[in-house]
């Protein structure tokens, strides 16, 4: 039973919003609470989250508390124009030991998402984002992994897991599911270059913070190829999220937080999105409890809005566009979606792969750059992986 993990959400967070609008979310919301028990799950598109631990976060102690917080600005917020059915669960006990809450985390996680509920995982650091992967290995696919980090998280070899080594763990540790990972906004001075070689290597996809705001909408096909999200508080600069242990004085803006949060949402591939790193410790006037609130909101706004595409729809149905490069050494055959107007490539694979499509997501710019015979880096990540 999930309700054995998780905590009803407090009355003293749920008090002052008893006799709120009927259209603001604390009503529109299934609340697991102390007296009318655990939500019904069937039917549930959206289901929210806490995770009560700091134990695996390195200097930022306190942000086993953020869950609550953020609901307090998450529940007067008014609901959009949505059809889907949300429910708040509560927030996951503190383990025993910070193994048990990883466990705990991930069975919620994986029962949630064989049910096609989307779990939005608020509260804790980013070593939890090792335990919503590994809530993949009970559904038995591989991962493509997309964290909105300023910095890599990989960590020293051999060292315990947390918040700063988890993707580390996450390429070594068996059972290798990971198929692909994207981290959208690092900031140079916060890489070494052996962590960039590394990612060439491995042919990830990995977009400075410089690039992602040059153009917001070239990050949503990397979002769009996800499964899971991670969202690390910290990428956002300190003048609009100061309730994070890593400030930084650059980042992503409030604006540019929540459009990466919608294209998120707006995604018919992701089935699990964690906000994680907020501790309300350092907030200012609960700025950036306020701040991921919104954040939420724009992702359920981007679910409410999902076209289903690719791949639940036949190529058929796709315009057709194909690009011949270094004198037709490589045929490019891209697809646009009516429904939506979003690109895909498809990439050659070698039948022995595991890889579930043949469509890489890409955008409009990628074909210019394949039309003016450049190569995009999207689909040449894909091939090299799949050859």
């Amino acid at each position: 039973m999930l309700s054995d993990y998780l905590a009803p959400v407090p009355e003293s967070v749920l008090s002052p919003f008893l006799n709120l609008h009927e259209e603001q979310l604390v009503s529109t919301l299934q609340i697991h609470r102390e007296v009318e028990g655990f939500p019904n799950l069937d039917g549930l598109n959206i289901a929210l989250v806490g995770v009560m631990e700091d134990r695996g976060a390195i200097k930022n102690n306190g942000c086993d508390t953020g869950a609550d917080e953020i609901r307090k600005y998450l529940y007067p917020l008014f609901k959009g124009r949505w059809e889907m059915q949300m429910a708040d669960l509560g927030n996951i006990y503190k383990g025993e030991t910070l193994e048990d809450t990883y466990f705990a985390l991930r069975d919620v996680v994986a029962a949630l998402i064989k049910k096609n509920i989307i779990p939005i995982v608020i509260g804790g650091s980013q070593d939890l984002t090792y335990a919503l992967y590994r809530a993949y290995d009970v559904i038995e696919q591989t991962v493509n992994l997309a964290a909105i980090d300023s910095r890599f998280d990989l960590g020293q070899q051999g060292e315990d897991l947390n918040s700063q080594n988890y993707l580390s763990h996450i390429v070594l540790k068996k059972p290798h599911n990971l198929y692909n990972f994207s981290n959208i906004g690092y900031q140079t001075y916060f890489a070494n270059q052996e962590e960039l070689d590394l990612m060439e290597r491995m042919f990830f996809d990995v977009v400075r913070i410089g690039e992602v705001k040059a153009s917001i909408a070239e990050s949503e096909p990397y979002l769009r190829n996800a499964d899971l999200i991670s969202f690390d508080m910290g990428a956002i600069r300190q003048t609009d999220a100061p309730g994070t242990g890593f400030p930084s004085p650059h980042g992503f803006s409030g604006e540019e937080a929540c459009a990466l949060s919608r294209y998120a949402g707006m995604s018919d591939k992701v089935s699990c999105f964690g906000l994680l790193e907020f501790n309300p410790k350092y907030d200012f006037r609960g700025q950036t409890a306020h701040l991921a609130a919104h954040m939420i909101w724009y992702f359920l706004e981007g679910f409410s809005n999902r076209k289903g595409d690719y791949p639940f729809c036949t190529k058929k149905e796709y315009l057709k566009f194909i690009v011949l490069i270094e004198d037709g050494e490589h045929e490019l055959t891209f697809y646009k979606s009516p429904k939506s107007e979003r690109w895909w490539v498809e990439v050659p694979m070698d039948t022995k792969t595991n890889m579930r499509h043949t469509l890489v997501p890409c955008s409009y710019a990628d074909y210019t750059k394949a039309t003016a015979g450049e190569i995009p880096t999207r689909w040449w990540h894909a091939y090299q992986k799949g050859i």
